[in-house]
């Protein structure tokens, strides 16, 4: 069975092209669309990767992170945030909340499968 990701995005569209980027390439992706309904998933099963935006509505992608990190099943699963955001500021506010890498979107699907492959091992 492949790894279990969950993917974290408010655009369908973006939730919809990297769910079909991952399940390609053999994973199976639970997709959810704000930071809360994406933590309601998370309290009833365990994945082996959380890929998320940062703007989203209800609950952002930081706050997500933090949420997730004090659940004792998600303290060390690699969070990979996949937004907009480049600036330096917002990618040390993930790594303090603690994030494991930052993916810039417009993305490559190549680029996300290497970069899920690499954190994945």
């Amino acid at each position: 069975m492949g790894k279990s990701i969950l993917a974290v995005d408010d655009s369908t569209s973006m939730r919809q092209m990297v769910s079909f980027t991952l399940k390609g390439a053999g994973y199976d992706v639970t997709e959810a669309e704000d930071g809360q309904k994406a933590l309601d998933i998370a309290k009833t099963k365990e994945f082996d990767m959380v890929l998320s935006d940062v703007n989203m509505p209800i609950m952002d992608g930081i706050q997500l992170i933090k949420e997730l990190r004090q659940l004792p099943s998600f303290k060390f699963t690699p969070i990979l945030m996949l937004t907009t955001e480049s600036g330096t500021a917002k990618k040390m506010e993930g790594k303090q909340a603690g994030a494991t890498g930052w993916i810039v979107k417009p993305f490559n699907p190549d680029q996300l499968l290497g970069t899920v492959k690499r954190v994945l091992g």
